[in-house]
């Protein structure tokens, strides 16, 4: 097996599940994929992102099965894309604050070049509706997680003091909806703990 990421969070998800696996993080363009698809809904980029990175990685090795992930982020229809520099992640969370977003994670299974699963969920996250003195507070402990994830959070980490209410699973925020994908591996593939 291998997952198609760089990403620590879903890798550190994945061993913690108990899996054994190799790490290939796909060369995809998606922004470019994205512009291509611009009519599709914030759900269906995020699986078509995940299959296109499983599809990427299986291309080039055809007898592994192929883990794919991607998450977006938004507000309504609005896709939010990850923080490019500090002042642009404060910028983000201003816009986001008082609101309650979406993250949408998909994943994708696939092997010898053929998507064979897919399957997206969402989470919904209300951030509290801080002064500036609370965003300044939360931007100094955040560090690198402003411009590290797509919502300039970590949940698992300062992030957390950014809501005052979150609906959804936690492995779905952290960017893999794991238990469906832990599902798919034990019902098609025997693979188990």
């Amino acid at each position: 097996m291998i997952l198609a990421s760089g990403s620590a969070a879903r890798q550190a998800m994945m061993r913690q599940a108990g899996l054994s696996f190799g790490v290939i993080p796909a060369k995809i363009d998606e922004y470019s994929i994205m512009d291509q698809n611009a009519a599709l809904g914030p759900a269906e980029k995020s699986l078509l992102l995940a299959r296109e990175k499983a599809l990427a990685v299986s291309r080039e090795n055809a007898d592994a099965l192929v883990i794919g992930s991607d998450q977006i982020l938004c507000l309504g229809e609005r896709i939010i894309n990850k923080a490019k520099t500090p002042e642009d992640a404060i910028e983000k969370l201003r816009g986001l604050r008082g609101k309650t977003h979406r993250l949408i994670s998909g994943v994708a299974a696939a092997q010898g070049g053929k998507v064979l699963w897919s399957h997206a969920e969402h989470a919904d996250l209300t951030m509290r509706d801080f002064d500036e003195d609370f965003l300044a507070a939360y931007a100094h402990q955040a560090g690198p997680a402003l411009t590290a994830c797509v919502g300039a959070y970590q949940i698992e980490g300062a992030g957390v003091w950014l809501f005052t209410r979150i609906e959804g699973d936690f492995f779905t925020i952290m960017g893999l909806p794991l238990p469906a994908l832990l599902g798919y591996l034990y019902e098609q593939h025997g693979i188990g703990p």
